[in-house]
């Protein structure tokens, strides 16, 4: 028997299939979908766990906490660092360094730079008990020393404790020296102070600063071999 495509029954037939391949082709799409918008949120998700972890590394830095991974502050700052009140200085390009065989009139008492003698003081935490050549002890400075100096108005607890002080600082020297204007004045090249005692934070300060600090026109230079105590 043959099937005439025009009959009810065929078009019946005709209409399912047609249904089936609408269904198919819903199904197919609403996969597609789903796929994509999984794929989607899965982008969403890791660009923002990744900000999140990002914040938690960042969050100690910005609550000014010490760094997670033990680093150090960039600046290398101690607590004997900072300003230090009442320091003269004077410019350096207009001291001049010639070696010189006579005195020498210097305009600061004590001096802090100028023309020397070629023999520097000995300064490797060097405690004069009596007043040492200035011609020498500028020579001293140039080499980085620092110059600890005391009139007989200074306390003897201050000296005492200031020339514990010196003899375990290499690069700096002590002596009395007698016409400066304050009773206790610590130099360096270019550079000077005038502190109240022993127990002063600008002497840490000073020496911490200047024994071989940036001033230094000879850095590295002996602070031995030169003239000792007479």
């Amino acid at each position: 028997m043959s099937f005439d495509p025009s009959t009810p029954m065929a078009q019946t037939h005709d209409a399912h299939r047609a249904r089936q391949r609408r269904d198919r082709a819903r199904a197919i799409g609403l996969s597609v979908l789903v796929v994509v918008g999984l794929v989607g949120f899965g982008s969403y998700l890791a660009p923002t766990e990744s900000e999140a972890s990002e914040q938690k590394r960042a969050a100690p830095a910005a609550d000014g906490k010490a760094p997670s991974d033990g680093q150090t502050p960039a600046d290398g700052q101690t607590p004997a660092d900072g300003p230090i009140e009442g320091l003269r200085t004077w410019d350096a390009k207009q001291l001049t360094r010639d070696h010189v065989t006579g005195p020498v009139a210097y305009p600061m008492k004590p001096p802090v730079g100028g023309d020397h003698n070629p023999v520097w003081m000995n300064c490797d935490g060097a405690v004069y008990k009596a007043a040492i050549p200035d011609v020498n002890a500028v020579h001293a400075l140039e080499h980085g020393s620092v110059w600890v100096t005391y009139t007989d108005k200074a306390p003897a607890a201050d000296v005492a404790k200031l020339a514990e002080r010196v003899g375990r600082t290499p690069y700096s020297m002590m002596s009395p020296y007698e016409g400066q204007a304050g009773t206790i004045m610590l130099s360096a090249w270019a550079n000077q102070v005038t502190v109240d005692g022993a127990d002063d934070p600008r002497v840490d300060r000073f020496l911490s600063k200047f024994v071989q600090g940036p001033q230094t026109p000879e850095p590295g230079a002996p602070c031995t071999g030169g003239l000792g105590a007479q």
